[in-house]
């Protein structure tokens, strides 16, 4: 299970924002983006090597952007997202809207989106772990496709552990999608329905994602 090691802080840098990729972190004056905000690397101060002479941004730089963007806010790999994209492309519908759906719908983004974890790399190791299962059967594939009606629930195993004993007054601090509903009290929720384009982050440029791949 192929994943990035390296520095987060620096994927934030160098998208320009903040990607929230370590969580409650992310929300203090620790974050090393409230620092240092430009783009790691010798050139970061002096701008970005892949501006035109003229200084404005090529049409090729701002694709990559929004699909390096993407990528790192959901945690994959280029050729798993490059799989998700021509899976999106032989839908019906939208290939944007697709491709968000399939990434929204792993099952590592939805135990975030449920508040069970602080972030999706902190779900992703949960879900490696075998703390979940989805329709009563423990899953440890991250990147498994939820669809609707499916049930995730904290393994019975799982729930004496520190973590999920506290787990509780974390979540209830987090609002969660209405395209999900969760159970506290139970470790528990479900799908109901794909979410629509206004109930995913938007700050995603799906159709620049899709002008990348498709001038290639």
């Amino acid at each position: 299970m192929a994943k990035y090691l390296g520095p987060v802080c620096k994927l934030c840098r160098r998208e320009g924002e903040k990607l929230f990729l370590k969580g409650e972190r992310c929300f203090t004056p620790k974050c090393a983006f409230e620092k240092r905000s430009f783009a790691p690397g010798m050139h970061g101060k002096s701008g970005s090597r892949s501006r035109s002479a003229t200084g404005r941004e090529s049409d090729f730089a701002r694709q990559l952007r929004a699909k390096q963007k993407a990528r790192r806010v959901y945690g994959t790999m280029e050729r798993q997202f490059r799989r998700y994209y021509e899976t999106a492309q032989q839908g019906r519908g939208l290939t944007g809207l697709n491709l968000l759906h399939i990434l929204e719908s792993r099952l590592d983004n939805i135990v975030f989106r449920m508040g069970f974890s602080t972030s999706r790399a902190q779900a992703r190791e949960l879900v490696a772990h075998g703390h979940f299962t989805v329709n009563g059967v423990r899953s440890n594939v991250p990147s498994m496709r939820i669809h609707a009606g499916d049930v995730i629930q904290v393994r019975e195993g799982s729930r004496d552990t520190t973590y999920f004993k506290e787990l509780l007054d974390l979540a209830e601090k987090r609002n969660f999608p209405a395209w999900i509903s969760r159970d506290l009290k139970n470790l528990t929720g479900a799908v109901q329905r794909l979410p629509e384009r206004a109930e995913i982050d938007g700050n995603l440029n799906e159709q620049l994602i899709v002008e990348f791949y498709s001038r290639r």
